[in-house]
């Protein structure tokens, strides 16, 4: 797989394995699509809206190419989190997200010189392909953390919009840096350890440094899965909420700790392999229409 990224970039890894990639399953529809929205890019469309849908709370689809209705805000801020770059306006998610940010925050706020979480993009009001960035985070079940350990929780709206994380590689995504402490491990381990949690995706270095660092039981190391940068932060996928027979959950991660899995990334990074002189030319990505989302979607847009 990191031979497949090395040689043919981002988008084709994307399209070529299933088991580490954001979910890409098709979830399309044959119902028709309003006038109004045909020839239009579906995240114009779900990135006009500021507002959660008056629906019952579902996903709908899967993670790249989903939507989610009656989606709630995350608090901009709690007794143990705030919610960073507020004029993204993507802290919004399922309610079972929201409740696991109030958990695992509050788990992190026992770790020495953490007073809690900083909370990068979930999804937007309405979820749906985002205007910028991401490709996920599509049906309010992703989670992006922050690295920075957070020293205070009354940050302005101001101050989050100008500080930034801290990087925690070196080499590349190799090794971790200085920056990296025990408590990094201990928070990652919480979130991987909920039984909400799908998988975490981390730079491979870190993944390899939690693997050497851990004495008891390694179950949760299998959640923990290396992706290219996730430095500045880690990345939280939940599994479908129970009942939402409409949201596609991604392939369960490998059996096993995925330590070698871990190593060999590391392997790459350093001595990357050479190029395949047969390899495919990467496609040019298509942006998502209306007629690619899931046929509830038109009915999360339209809602008032």
């Amino acid at each position: 797989m990191v031979r497949l990224f090395l040689i043919l970039g981002f988008a084709v890894v994307l399209g070529g394995c299933k088991s580490e990639q954001q979910d890409l399953v098709q979830v399309s529809t044959q119902a028709s699509v309003p006038a109004s929205m045909q020839g239009v890019q579906a995240k114009q469309l779900f990135g006009a809206k500021d507002a959660g849908s008056r629906q019952s709370p579902l996903p709908y689809g899967s993670y790249a190419k989903g939507c989610a209705a009656g989606s709630v805000a995350l608090p901009e801020t709690g007794p143990t989190w705030q919610a960073m770059r507020l004029s993204r306006n993507r802290n919004w998610g399922h309610p079972e997200t929201i409740d696991y940010i109030r958990s695992l925050s509050a788990k992190a706020a026992q770790q020495p010189g953490w007073a809690g979480l900083y909370i990068g993009d979930i999804s937007q009001p309405r979820g749906g392909p985002m205007l910028t960035g991401h490709r996920s985070h599509q049906i309010g079940l992703d989670i992006d953390i922050w690295m920075l350990p957070p020293k205070r929780l009354d940050l302005s709206r101001q101050d989050r919009e100008n500080i930034s994380s801290i990087s925690m590689r070196r080499s590349n995504g190799a090794y971790v840096n200085d920056s990296w402490t025990r408590a990094h491990h201990e928070v990652l381990k919480a979130a991987a350890s909920d039984p909400r949690t799908a998988r975490i995706f981390v730079f491979p270095g870190a993944k390899v440094q939690m693997c050497n660092d851990e004495k008891g039981d390694r179950s949760w190391l299998r959640k923990i899965r290396p992706w290219w940068g996730h430095h500045y932060h880690f990345h939280v996928r939940l599994s479908c909420p129970r009942g939402a027979s409409g949201c596609v959950n991604q392939d369960p991660p490998p059996a096993g700790d995925g330590c070698a899995d871990a190593e060999q990334w590391v392997r790459n990074i350093l001595n990357p392999p050479p190029p395949d002189p047969n390899a495919p030319k990467p496609k040019p990505r298509r942006e998502l229409q209306m007629a690619d989302l899931p046929r509830q979607c038109i009915n999360v847009l339209q809602s008032p």
